[in-house]
């Protein structure tokens, strides 16, 4: 239960919480980039907590060439600032620490633990701690109810929560950490994707060469596992 609990704060309520509260003052292109160091972290974590999780050298590679690409699509979206906008940057690269080192420390002792719980009982945590925070930190009796907004938080509450940490958690027991921490790089590429898709945005040549960027990183990550497959 005290893992439970401790994912329930560090991986929803600080993190998240930080994310979103710094997305009021940086653009959102800039927080992709920032959390982007995710991966660098996971590897950092897993190296000193999780000795047996080998970094070679083309796995660091990999995150290089892949974080070149986050930082090559948001390019335009990138410069420094004070006051708000640098305790937004701030953060989200705190939240991308704190989520990498709670990452590790789940693969690390929640190897007996059941996916569906490792995503249930945290989230619930996460979502009391978080509706009583709000209470506290923003005028409840001024939000405004609409069906697309209902709509929006039941797909992110069954699909981009409950359905995609379940499986987020089953890999995690499958898989090495450093190649699944590659999703802070696919969520963004993954965006611009279906940017094109529902809402027929046009692809900008930094995003056609960020994203080739990425997937060439995680196409030389994966190399380590085709190889070791092979052998």
């Amino acid at each position: 239960m005290l893992l439970y609990f401790m994912m329930g704060i560090f991986s929803f309520v600080i993190p998240f919480g930080l994310i979103y509260w710094s997305e009021q003052y940086i653009p959102s292109g800039l927080a992709s980039v920032l959390f982007a160091v995710y991966p660098f972290f996971v590897a950092l974590f897993s190296r000193v907590l999780i000795p047996n999780e080998k970094i070679e050298p083309v796995k660091v590679l990999g995150m290089l060439i892949g974080f070149t690409g986050i930082i090559i699509i948001f390019k335009s979206d990138i410069h420094i600032s004070s006051g708000n906008y640098l305790l937004g940057m701030i953060a989200v690269v705190a939240g991308a620490i704190i989520q990498s080192l709670v990452f590790i420390i789940v693969k690390k002792y929640g190897h007996d633990l059941n996916p569906i719980s490792m995503n249930l009982v945290p989230t619930i945590l996460g979502g009391i701690f978080l509706f009583a925070l709000s209470f506290i930190t923003e005028n409840i009796g001024q939000i405004n109810y609409s069906l697309k907004g209902i709509l929006a938080v039941l797909y992110l509450g069954i699909f981009a929560s409950a359905f995609t940490f379940t499986i987020y958690y089953w890999l995690l027991k499958k898989i090495n950490v450093i190649l699944l921490s590659f999703v802070a790089f696919i969520t963004p590429v993954s965006a611009i994707i279906l940017g094109k898709i529902f809402y027929d945005e046009n692809f900008t040549m930094n995003q056609l060469i960020g994203s080739a960027f990425v997937l060439i990183g995680l196409v030389i990550t994966n190399l380590v596992f085709f190889k070791r497959k092979i052998n």
